[in-house]
């Protein structure tokens, strides 16, 4: 009964969200994508390779993105395939078949691969050959990236769990549960490693961080508190990417705020009222995120002060801002890859991976991105730089000279 009436609460959400569309002038420059506009590039960003994956993840939001562990790139598609590739020629390694329908991952590290399937199966692969290891059932569908550290597999579910399970036999080490709102938005935060413990974003609000050996609460902290009066006034889901930048750990509610909080005690330094679904990036001195309406949004790591911002992808359903060199690379709902600079947010590049929705955050992997697209594509990319004229002096010989 319980169940029904989420089902009931989540339907009304839908119809709430798009009685504008509904009822409403189709053609309102209010509601309409922006239309993309002619440029002069101002970089040259080459693409390396490119691939496919297997059947597409169209409309699902599910949680599948690259990732590397230095030495190969490896990612999955919705409908059960795991490969690993080559970084730089592109050649497909291995490739493993799976009877599921993989809804996030993968992740990797210790030497393994891990991805979940829709139905709460964790899969374990060995990451040289691609060969299973084992899978359990964690009876809940996972909407984020699983973690592997420490001899564990870190999977988080969209029932407010958070899970250890060990990586020798899948056996559970600890179990976390956080309190459920009457509604949420679908999506999870990626867990990500602060030290010795575990830090994780949660749908009621809350970012905790969890004793990777033990499963112990070291510090709760309330990022997003939930206000108004209804259930769909009061979603306050961290639902998007954190990030942690030395001992600051930076994270971003729906219909809440974007904070950094300390590392070690879970105080929040500071914060300020943006709300985003997509969480949050971060470089050395930068902070980047996206709201809902596809504004992109740049701000000073040290104290949140807004940078600039850029509406050249409103409500073109932008993904997070990744930094890469001097840009921000963002995905959109066409299949382009946009680059802004990461100092004015001007437009330098823009190229294409495909006709499909580009939903999941592109990924950095040393001098090269790496992204994904919703019909189970995966594309290589660099930013050349310039060559050196022939004709400037060689400094360092007229020196030697």
């Amino acid at each position: 009964m319980r169940i029904f009436s989420r089902l009931l609460a989540l339907a009304g959400c839908c119809v709430a969200l798009s009685a504008c569309g509904i009822f409403g002038d189709d053609k309102d420059p209010e509601f309409e994508p922006a239309k993309l506009v002619k440029f002069k590039s101002t970089i040259t960003v080459k693409r390396l390779w490119k691939a496919n994956l297997g059947g597409g993840a169209e409309f699902l939001r599910v949680a599948l993105q690259p990732a590397g562990d230095g030495s190969r790139i490896y990612a999955a598609s919705y409908d059960g395939n795991v490969s690993a590739f080559d970084p730089v020629s592109g050649n497909r390694l291995w490739r493993t078949e799976l009877d599921i329908n993989i809804s996030a991952g993968p992740g990797v590290g210790d030497g393994h691969v891990v991805v979940v399937s829709e139905d709460g199966l964790v899969v374990l692969l060995d990451a040289a050959d691609g060969s299973e290891q084992w899978r359990v059932n964690v009876a809940g569908e996972s909407l984020a990236r699983p973690l592997i550290t420490r001899d564990v597999v870190i999977v988080q579910t969209v029932d407010n769990r958070l899970r250890a399970l060990k990586i020798f036999d899948g056996s559970e080490r600890w179990t976390v549960k956080e309190t459920m709102p009457a509604l949420t938005l679908r999506g999870s935060a990626a867990p990500i490693v602060s030290g010795s413990n575990i830090v994780a974003g949660f749908d009621n609000g809350y970012v905790i961080a969890v004793s990777i050996e033990t499963g112990d609460i070291d510090w709760r902290s309330f990022l997003a508190p939930p206000s108004g009066r209804s259930d769909l006034e009061r979603l306050s889901d961290i639902d998007g990417a954190m990030a942690i930048v030395g001992q600051d750990i930076y994270a971003a509610g729906y219909q809440g705020r974007l904070g950094s909080i300390a590392a070690e005690s879970g105080l929040v330094l500071w914060s300020v009222e943006i709300s985003s679904q997509s969480g949050v990036a971060a470089d050395w001195s930068s902070l980047y995120t996206v709201q809902e309406t596809g504004i992109l949004i740049a701000m000073a790591r040290r104290n949140g002060a807004e940078s600039w911002r850029q509406e050249a992808l409103f409500r073109r359903e932008p993904t997070l801002p990744i930094p890469f060199h001097t840009t921000v690379a963002v995905g959109d709902f066409e299949g382009y890859v946009h680059f802004f600079s990461n100092l004015d947010g001007k437009l330098v590049a823009r190229v294409r991976v495909d006709s499909a929705a580009i939903t999941s955050d592109p990924v950095v992997v040393a001098d090269r991105l790496y992204v994904q697209s919703d019909s189970g594509t995966i594309a290589a990319y660099r930013i050349v730089d310039p060559e050196r004229p022939q004709s400037v002096p060689d400094i360092a010989a007229d020196e030697g000279a």
